[in-house]
């Protein structure tokens, strides 16, 4: 117990309320008294030292901190993505979906109901029903999956009606084919092309699917997993891969576009061909383009390329972390992969950890710390870290106060509006910085808020204390109560 006593002031020093992340709220100390903190107060400044200046707050963030940020997000974007038909002449609301409609279009959304950044965001608001308790953010994906499950048999029909039938360009403000992009309504999900329009909304509709909402989403889910399985072009070895814009190119974002929807297959059908698909594709990408040197991922890797173009760029790795989250939360502890996905898993923690910035924020670039801090890519990663904490794949102490401070950076990017501020525009593959430096960041890039709502959440079960290896050892509660003896 001594030694055991010795690591953990070690390990602790310096580290502060924020090593408070990984105790439940029972568990912690209660705050000291007036007359604790003037002593505490008078040590200090009779030792010479002031108080630190943070950038972002620094302790912990509460639980009810965390779910007013998550309730005003839910709150703007309930406002802002109405899944509602209207008449493109009358502007009147649709509502009979059982006979033609040629002349509808969605309503005006600030963001697209069936675009893989949404998908992201409906598993996220699923995550924030389960960690907050509130129904509402639950019926957010529950009433739009129901909704799209309802239309599309109509827009289907009407396709295979007439299916060379030009697509017809979406009215000023309306959504079209994937929800802004142009053509008829859902024809990303009628009849997908890409991965993009695929693996991340088959993944979120298998999760709405398996928690019994969403009317019967099974067909659609279906449609997805047939073009995941078969339709998209692969290597030789079986790696998802892309010919466009470059021939036999690798884009580590495919990784999150196929193995989250292939791992909740797994999951709904017990059909091992899934996990094993899902754990190829963690491997054979991580085989190509992890640099383990620096415990990263390369943005993209093209076949005949030498050498291949070395940008670490901070979503793209964070799709890459997610997939593998997302992959180990559900795949059987006996799998021949499970220890290779979870030591590539860990792995790529320890690069992440090692370029977090001290204000809290991962950059655009991950590894050049003058690009741009970058919302979407840290919030990602506060939710795989935390929920790496909570499942016991990743060491507490090491890792909460990283979480915790990663928390409270992506907090401030909330605006009082609800909407999520610096997240990067969509992106394609670079070959110079600055094509990454200078991306534009928007309010309006869909892609800042599932990861943010996704890292609330599982911030929220950690700092509840509900993972499964959140509770520190008692020593380690001794010391965190009286970081003035270290």
């Amino acid at each position: 117990m001594k030694l055991i006593e010795l690591s953990v002031r070690r390990n602790l020093a310096g580290l502060g309320t924020a090593l408070l992340l990984a105790l439940p709220l029972a568990a912690q100390p209660a705050a000291p008294n007036a007359a604790d903190a003037a002593a505490a107060n008078a040590a200090q400044i009779n030792a010479g030292r002031t108080q630190p200046k943070y950038p972002v707050p620094y302790p912990p963030s509460s639980v009810e901190d965390i779910t007013a940020v998550l309730g005003r997000i839910y709150t703007y974007l309930d406002t802002v993505t109405p899944p509602r038909l209207i008449d493109r002449t009358s502007r009147q609301e649709i509502t009979d979906y059982s006979k033609p409609a040629p002349n509808a279009m969605l309503d005006r959304s600030d963001f697209p109901l069936a675009g893989y950044e949404w998908g992201v965001t409906y598993s996220a608001m699923l995550l924030a029903g389960e960690a907050t308790g509130d129904k509402r953010f639950t019926d957010y994906t529950a009433k739009r999956m129901k909704f799209m499950a309802d239309v599309i048999p109509m827009f289907r029909a009407q396709l295979e009606a007439a299916p060379a039938a030009p697509a017809t360009p979406p009215a000023p403000g309306a959504q079209g084919g994937a929800g802004g992009r142009g053509g008829p309504p859902f024809r990303n999900v009628i009849a997908p092309r890409s991965l993009d329009d695929s693996g991340s909304i088959a993944a979120a509709m298998l999760k709405t699917h398996q928690a019994g909402l969403g009317g019967d989403l099974r067909p659609l889910i279906d449609n997805y997993m047939k073009f995941i399985s078969t339709g998209q072009f692969r290597f030789a070895d079986g790696t998802f891969a892309r010919n466009r814009p470059l021939n036999n190119s690798l884009w580590l974002d495919d990784l999150y576009m196929s193995v989250p929807a292939l791992s909740q297959m797994g999951k709904l059908t017990g059909d091992k061909k899934y996990f094993d698909d899902a754990a190829k594709q963690i491997l054979q990408f991580s085989e190509r383009m992890f640099v383990k040197e620096k415990g990263l991922y390369l943005h993209g890797w093209i076949q005949n390329m030498d050498p291949h173009p070395a940008f670490h760029w901070g979503r793209a790795n964070g799709w890459a972390i997610l997939a593998m989250t997302e992959l180990l939360s559900v795949l059987p502890e006996n799998h021949p992969n499970r220890a290779a996905v979870l030591a590539q898993y860990r792995a790529h923690v320890r690069g992440i950890a090692a370029t977090q910035g001290g204000d809290g924020f991962w950059h655009q670039l991950l590894d050049r710390s003058d690009s741009y801090p970058e919302t979407s890519a840290s919030a990602i990663f506060v939710f795989c870290i935390a929920r790496g904490i909570n499942r016991g794949w990743l060491d507490p102490l090491a890792h909460g106060p990283m979480a915790s401070l990663g928390w409270n950076a992506v907090a401030t990017m909330v605006n009082a509006k609800g909407q999520v501020e610096g997240t990067c525009v969509g992106t394609g593959m670079g070959f110079d910085p600055a094509f990454y430096y200078f991306r534009p960041v928007s309010p309006l890039a869909a892609h800042g808020y599932g990861p943010v709502l996704m890292a609330g959440a599982e911030m929220i079960t950690l700092r509840k204390g509900l993972g499964k290896d959140a509770l520190i050892s008692d020593s380690a509660i001794q010391f965190a109560r009286s970081p003035s003896a270290f």
